[in-house]
């Protein structure tokens, strides 16, 4: 994870592998790479090519947002996480709906939910998947012609 890109309530772990939302607004440098008002952090990593994948464990988490996302989003101020903005993500929310982040949101009706989550991007298809490796399924893809820098968000 990138300490730089995290917002305030957010608890990156030493080793930056982790993350946990906190009830204190900690006093963090300002910087225009730092999220001000969505909760997020986005991964060290930066994709522009390649096929890549990664999991991440949401075991017990009442509410979650993870995926990708442009390097160039905003990150100041008000922001809706969808495709037109550069984002392409998954959530849980706290009614406990599953939901792909598309302008209206789409609902998902998983058959278990997951533990942990596999995201698949492949730059040059266009493509980024979610799946629930609990159960081995598929959960949703976004298809997109990606023309920018990607960075892993949670």
């Amino acid at each position: 994870l990138d300490p730089d890109t995290s917002h305030p309530y957010l608890q990156i772990a030493e080793d930056n592998k982790s993350v946990k939302g906190g009830d204190i607004l900690q006093d963090l440098p300002k910087s225009t790479l730092r999220f001000d008002n969505l909760v997020c952090v986005l991964g060290q990593q930066f994709f522009s090519e390649g096929r890549h994948y990664w999991e991440v464990s949401v075991k017990n988490k009442i509410k979650w947002t993870l995926g990708i996302c442009k390097h160039s989003v905003c990150r100041q101020g008000e922001i809706t996480e969808s495709p037109d903005t550069g984002f392409w993500t998954l959530s849980l929310n706290k009614s406990n709906d599953y939901q792909a982040l598309v302008n209206p949101h789409i609902t998902l009706h998983l058959e278990k939910p997951p533990e942990i989550v596999g995201i698949f991007l492949d730059y040059e298809a266009g493509r980024v998947s979610f799946y629930n490796v609990t159960n081995l399924s598929h959960i949703y893809t976004y298809r997109k012609c990606f023309t920018e820098v990607l960075r892993p968000y949670f």
